[in-house]
């Protein structure tokens, strides 16, 4: 036993630069063989995406509790079945997305046809994070083999039995010659991001996202990157509040206890319904959590100690430790923070400042509910924003107003399941977008293809130019008929 584990070791530590410059150049040939390129190919490896989750259920939410304490309902609900759900959709559409695209052309190309072909890109990195490690490592893998390319995944290490957990079985479900996951932490990462990719997918934070993006530039390589955010809950006074609570509470503390990139970051209300929105908050959480939320088993833990001591230190800072309405108790030896709510916070405390990614919710009051258009604009681009309420006109001044990745009315975090729309941020929440066929055009290249035959050939094009072979070809370049005709009776 002890002979396998340094055997194990010594294979981690020798992934360096040139381990991964020789694992890139053997897909690159497995790539250039076209081995997944055939529609059978990547039909079958997304089948068998679809057994390892049926065969390793068990397995699966064992590894998320031994990383997150994650409750086995949203381990199946969130991770494996939205997986699932998505792995079957590509399928039934996957011939439909590999078909070229037929487009119009012009009279200036008559007579000709073209269309659009989706190419896979090449050999892709996928890197993931680790507060949804199975969701968020295998998304992207399904975007990556529906369009055909051969990938290298890299797991967060600091999910690190889930991390495990995929190299074990997408090793032995998947194509190895097409398809590698490397573990690792800061290291291995390096090693990856100085080879040179044909795309990089990145889900995390935008620390790191800088520089997976500077590394992705010295190669002129593509990125998309999942960030996050400061994603904003507004909040009207005309609502149903017990139905409204409950899908916030369902969105924040029932995603994995706040850690998640589309969890709702902060609250806005007015002064005067704030009151019975916290009263509505305390009463729900009670009863869904109990009166000691520490003990609940429906709540995820905190990641790690680091994570736990960043969160501290917003309930420590002096602008909002005397702010707690609700919750507030910490137990460090188990990385437990119980559901937490602080009202009037001031919007220049760090908790403010910082995407929370946790189980405190801070709720900011105004005086008239448009003015949180302007506290939501006057801060970074967010990955989502929400908006309770009944007024259609407040509907749709959200929609033109706020930008974010997605808006959800009335709810929260669902937009995710849908996956004919995108999912991706706009500005400093992220570059690019994927889910559905999002996923399949975020791996592909759209390639334009004309085809013409030897007939219908212009001399008009061809030198030596004159003034109406000018003419003529202003006006074939125009696309207008009549154009043609004033042309070739000199009026134009």
């Amino acid at each position: 036993m002890s002979s396998s584990t340094d055997a194990d070791e010594k294979k981690k530590e020798s992934f360096n630069a040139e381990a991964a410059s020789l694992l890139v150049n053997n897909l690159r040939a497995t790539f250039a063989s076209g081995t997944t390129r055939s529609y059978e190919w990547r039909a079958s490896q997304l089948k068998a995406l679809i057994k390892l989750c049926d065969a390793h259920e068990q397995q699966i939410i064992d590894a998320l509790y031994s990383d997150l304490a994650k409750p086995p309902l949203e381990t199946v609900a969130y991770e494996i079945a939205m997986f699932k759900n998505s792995c079957k959709a590509a399928l039934k559409e996957l011939k439909r997305w590999m078909t070229s695209e037929k487009v119009k052309t012009s009279i200036a190309t008559f007579p000709s046809t073209a269309e659009i072909v989706s190419e896979p890109l090449g050999v892709v990195l996928v890197i993931s994070a680790w507060n949804y490690p199975f969701l968020l490592s295998l998304e992207p893998v399904i975007g990556a083999i529906a369009a055909g390319n051969a990938l290298v995944l890299k797991p967060s290490e600091i999910a690190p039995a889930t991390s495990s957990l995929l190299a074990k079985l997408l090793g032995e479900y998947l194509d190895n010659s097409c398809t590698r996951v490397v573990e690792g932490a800061v290291d291995e990462t390096s090693a990856l991001l100085q080879q040179k990719w044909d795309k990089i997918f990145y889900t995390g934070n935008g620390r790191v996202g800088r520089i997976v993006m500077a590394a992705a530039a010295k190669h002129l390589t593509p990125v998309v990157l999942e960030l996050g955010g400061k994603s904003p809950v507004v909040v009207d006074s005309n609502i149903d509040l017990k139905v409204a609570t409950r899908r916030i509470i369902a969105g924040k503390w029932g995603c994995n206890n706040g850690q998640a990139c589309v969890s709702p970051d902060y609250i806005i209300t007015t002064k005067d319904y704030a009151p019975k929105l916290v009263d509505s908050l305390k009463a729900e959480l009670e009863k869904f959590y109990g009166k000691n939320p520490l003990e609940s088993k429906d709540l995820s833990r905190i990641v790690n100690s680091n994570h736990f001591g960043r969160l501290t230190k917003f309930l420590d800072d002096e602008k909002v430790s005397g702010k707690i309405v609700f919750g507030g108790e910490k137990d460090e030896s188990k990385l437990r923070i119980s559901p937490t709510i602080l009202l009037d916070i001031p919007r220049n405390s760090l908790i403010m400042r910082e995407e929370i990614f946790g189980p405190l919710l801070p709720i900011i009051t105004v005086d008239k509910l448009e003015e949180s258009f302007d506290v939501i604009n006057s801060g970074t681009k967010p990955l989502a924003a929400y908006l309770f309420t009944t007024n259609n006109k407040l509907k749709e001044q959200f929609v033109m107003n706020i930008s974010a990745g997605g808006l959800v009315v009335n709810d929260t975090a669902l937009h995710l399941a849908v996956n004919t729309l995108p999912f991706g941020g706009v500005g400093e929440s992220g570059v690019g977008a994927y889910h559905g066929k999002f996923s399949f055009d975020a791996f592909s290249h759209k390639k334009a293809v004309l085809y013409r035959s030897f007939l219908g050939d212009a001399p008009v094009r061809y030198p030596p130019y004159t003034n109406i072979k000018m003419r003529l070809l202003k006006a074939l370049v125009g696309g207008g008929l009549l154009g043609i005709i004033r042309a070739l009776f000199g009026l134009s």
